[in-house]
C-alpha cells in the first residue's frame, strides 16, 4: 500500500499541467519547475531520510511519509495561486521522497530471506500507482475538474498510513513485554552515520546513483514532456495523457520481471544494455515520427527503464547488511535524484531555446551513454561493504 502512493502525485499532475496553468494562471515554463520537482524532492528525501529514522525508527518514518503524501495532495487540490500548488506539491512529494529510502531496507528486514518475490511485489506497485494516475486523471478532470481529479489520490496515502499505525502499537506492546527482544530489532539504522560516511568512498555506491540517476532523468523527462510531443505532432490532450500511462503501464513487465533477473545473474549487464538500445530505439521514433507509429515508440520507452527496479533490486542484493541496504538506497537515489532533477528542465530548456526537439533527445541520449557506464560498475558481483575501504 505505501509502494502504491509513491508516484501518484507526478502522473496525476503532469498530463492536467497545461489545463492546470490556464486556469490558476502560470506559463509554460513553469511546466518545466513541475517536471523537476519530483526529483529534486526524491533526492531531498535521499538526504534527510536517514537522520530521520535515526530518531523516529523505520516504521515511523514510513508513517510520517504516508501523512505528508496525503496531506500535501489535499491542499494542493484546493489552492488558488501558482506558488501555493508548488508549495505543496512539493510537500506531498517529499513524502514520496522518504517513502522511497524507507520501504527498501524494510522489504530486508522483514522480508530477508524473500527479498526477489517483496522487491517484485513493491516495485509492481510503485509501477500500478504510476499507471493508473495517467490513465484516468484527463477524463476525470474532464468530468468532474482538474481539483478532484489531483486531489483524491490522496485517499490512496492516508489508506497507506494505517497499517503502520497497526505495526507500530504491536512493537509498542512488545517493547512493555520484553525491550530485550525490540532492543535485538531496534527500528533505528544500526551504525548509520558511520556507514553514510563511508558509501561515499565506494565505487559501487558511484556506478548504482548514475544508473538509477540516468534513468530517472530520462524517465521524468518523457513524463514531462511527452504530452506535448505528441500535441505538437497532431495529437489530444487525451492521447499524449494515455501515452504516459502506457508508458508506465510497461514498466510492469520489467517490475515482474527484473528483480528475478537480476537475483538470478551474477552479473547483470547485459539487461542494462538491452534497456539502452529500448531508449535509443524510442528515441528515434518520438524525434523523426512521433505519429507513425506511437505504442511502437512507447513500448521501446517503456522497457527501457528496466534498470529502475533493477536498481532498486541491487540495493538489497549488493549489501551485506540491513544498515548497508539503508545507506546503499540513501546514497543511490539522494545523489541519483539530484541530479535526475534536471532532467525535465534541461530537455524543456533545450526545446524552447532550438524550437525542436533534436537537441533535447540529444541530451537523453548522453544520459544513456552515462547510465551505461554507471551499470557497467553496479552490476559487477560485488557488495558494498566490501568496495568502500
Amino acid at each position: 500500500m505505501s509502494a502504491l502512493t509513491l508516484r501518484v502525485a507526478v502522473t496525476a499532475f503532469t498530463p492536467l499541467a497545461g489545463r492546470i496553468g490556464h486556469d490558476i494562471g502560470y506559463s509554460t515554463a513553469v511546466v518545466g519547475v513541475f517536471g523537476m520537482l519530483p526529483t529534486a524532492m526524491f533526492a531531498l528525501g535521499g538526504l534527510i531520510t536517514p537522520i530521520i529514522s535515526r530518531r523516529l525508527g523505520l516504521e515511523m518514518t514510513a508513517l510520517v511519509a504516508m501523512l505528508m503524501t496525503g496531506v500535501g495532495q489535499v491542499l494542493r487540490a484546493i489552492v488558488p495561486n501558482t506558488w501555493e500548488l508548488l508549495a505543496f506539491s512539493a510537500f506531498a512529494l517529499a513524502g514520496m521522497g522518504i517513502g522511497n529510502i524507507v520501504i527498501p531496507p524494510l522489504v530486508k528486514r522483514y522480508f530477508s530471506d524473500r527479498l526477489a518475490v517483496l522487491s517484485s511485489v513493491y516495485i509492481v506497485m510503485v509501477q500500478l500507482g504510476t499507471v493508473f494516475p495517467a490513465l484516468i486523471t484527463v477524463p476525470m478532470a474532464d468530468a468532474h475538474g482538474w481539483r478532484l481529479s489531483v486531489g483524491m489520490w490522496a485517499a490512496l496515502a492516508f489508506a497507506a498510513a494505517l497499517p503502520w499505525i497497526a505495526v507500530l502499537r504491536v512493537r509498542r506492546q512488545r517493547a512493555l513485554v520484553d525491550t530485550t527482544e525490540l532492543a535485538s530489532e531496534a527500528s533505528v539504522l544500526p551504525s548509520g552515520a558511520t556507514e553514510s560516511g563511508k558509501v561515499w568512498r565506494s565505487p559501487l555506491a558511484w556506478g548504482m546513483a548514475f544508473m538509477f540517476g540516468m534513468t530517472s532523468l530520462i524517465t521524468y523527462s518523457l513524463f514531462t514532456w511527452m504530452p506535448t510531443i505528441f500535441s505538437d505532432a497532431g495529437a489530444s490532450a487525451s492521447f499524449g495523457g494515455s501515452m504516459v500511462g502506457i508508458f508506465a503501464l510497461i514498466g510492469l513487465v520489467a517490475a515482474l520481471g527484473a528483480p528475478v533477473v537480476v537475483g538470478r545473474m551474477a552479473n547483470p549487464f547485459p539487461v542494462v544494455i538491452g534497456c539502452a538500445v529500448f531508449f535509443l530505439i524510442g528515441f528515434a521514433g518520438l524525434l523523426f515520427a512521433p505519429m507513425a507509429a506511437p505504442l511502437l515508440w512507447v513500448l521501446a520507452l517503456g522497457l527501457g527503464p528496466s534498470t529502475f527496479p533493477m536498481a532498486l533490486t541491487l540495493i538489497n542484493l549488493r549489501t551485506r547488511t540491513g544498515a548497508g541496504s539503508a545507506s546503499l538506497s540513501g546514497f543511490t537515489q539522494g545523489v541519483g535524484y539530484s541530479v535526475a532533477c534536471l532532467g525535465p528542465l534541461v530537455f524543456g530548456a533545450l526545446h524552447s531555446m532550438t524550437g525542436g526537439w533534436l537537441a533535447p533527445f540529444g541530451f537523453l541520449v548522453l544520459a544513456v551513454v552515462v547510465l551505461i557506464v554507471g551499470g557497467w560498475v553496479a552490476c559487477k558481483p560485488q557488495l558494498l561493504e566490501d568496495t568502500w575501504n
